[in-house]
């Protein structure tokens, strides 16, 4: 008898041991490029340990992840967007998924460009950030205006093309999210449902998106551009708000960048759509751990955790605007699938 308990107890030591001693479940995922600094955050990563996890991200542009990368072997899928995530969802015959983060769409730019937007009637300064008119701004796109042709530019008197520059339309969810937006507003502030209006606005919207020239695959792209080579190259860069919140988090924002938001504007939402049983696991996690999102707060992401944003917005007095109500929805992924490929054509 107390052989067979020795040897019970033994048993239990040794699995308790092998548990103890198996190390954390690792996953490995593929992330839109504006996650990626998170998912490298040593703190990020000392927490998902702490939870039993170990993370090996792969970032790609979001329209990418759902429809051409081969996701052979991975865990979960975390783009941003909800078409993207949808897309995935209907793809791999996939019931659930996890709203875990959302961010409104902004434009990263500057004072002197806000200064001009301003004195033209399209732009408003509300303090801390800046609020465009979308549509006075689409209209000064469809007269072909210039930075020359507008009054008081002369911070900026150059011949470029009035126009807001984004990510590729063929990769980048942002970029879909501006397709979104800025097709609303010329579909007489009314979301695309139909190829007859996606048929009305399709010729400005391929202007708007074949004037900017070379376009970066994610987001990351542009809003490098617009850190290091600054206004000449970029004056106004659609972005996620957490893309710039994260910079004055880190105080690596001038004082002549401005913030900008579009009205109407578009949330985005970042889903993680699970691949594998771990990877639901993990989404369950990311959706409902407080230490997490207060730590994804600090890189500007909003999530069901209202109080970890506002102490952070709070404590690095950030330039964020509290009450966005204008909000536009996306096309469904088909409509939006639709815009898209007839943009690649051109």
């Amino acid at each position: 008898m107390t052989i067979l308990l020795i040897l019970g107890v033994g048993y239990l030591l040794f699995t308790s041991a092998s548990k103890q001693f198996s190390g954390p479940i690792k996953l490995k995922g593929a992330i839109g490029s504006e996650k990626e600094a998170l998912f490298a955050d040593p703190e990020w990563q000392k927490e998902l340990r702490a939870k039993g996890f170990s993370v090996e991200v792969v970032k790609a542009g979001s329209r990418t992840i759902a429809t051409t990368f081969d996701l052979t072997g991975f865990d979960f899928a975390f783009p941003s967007g909800s078409p993207a995530a949808q897309k995935l969802k209907t793809d791999k015959k996939i019931a659930s998924s996890f709203n875990v983060f959302f961010s409104p769409m902004v434009i990263a730019s500057w004072t002197p460009i806000s200064k001009i937007l301003t004195a033209n009637g399209v732009a408003s300064n509300k303090g801390k950030y800046d609020e465009l008119n979308l549509t006075a701004f689409l209209e000064l796109f469809k007269a072909h205006k210039r930075w020359s042709d507008l009054k008081n530019n002369s911070d900026y008197d150059v011949s470029k093309p009035v126009l807001i520059n984004t990510t590729d339309i063929r990769s980048s969810n942002s970029a879909a999210q501006f397709l979104g937006l800025v097709s609303y507003v010329l579909n007489n502030k009314n979301v695309v449902s139909s190829s007859a209006e996606a048929d009305r606005v399709i010729p400005t919207v391929r202007e708007l998106f074949a004037k900017q020239g070379f376009q970066e695959s994610s987001s990351a792209g542009p809003f490098e551009d617009y850190f290091l080579i600054g206004m000449g190259k970029s004056p106004l860069v659609f972005i996620y708000e957490s893309q710039f919140l994260e910079k004055v988090v880190e105080k690596n924002v001038r004082p002549d960048m401005r913030l900008m938001y579009p009205n109407p504007t578009i949330f985005t939402k970042h889903i993680l759509v699970p691949l594998s049983e771990n990877g639901r696991k993990f989404g369950e996690l990311l959706a409902s751990d407080p230490s997490l999102l207060k730590i994804a707060a600090k890189y500007g992401f909003r999530s069901n955790d209202p109080g970890a944003f506002a102490s952070v917005v709070t404590g690095f007095n950030l330039p964020v605007k509290d009450n966005i109500v204008n909000v536009v929805d996306p096309p469904s992924f088909d409509t939006l699938e639709s815009m898209i490929q007839s943009i690649e054509k051109r």
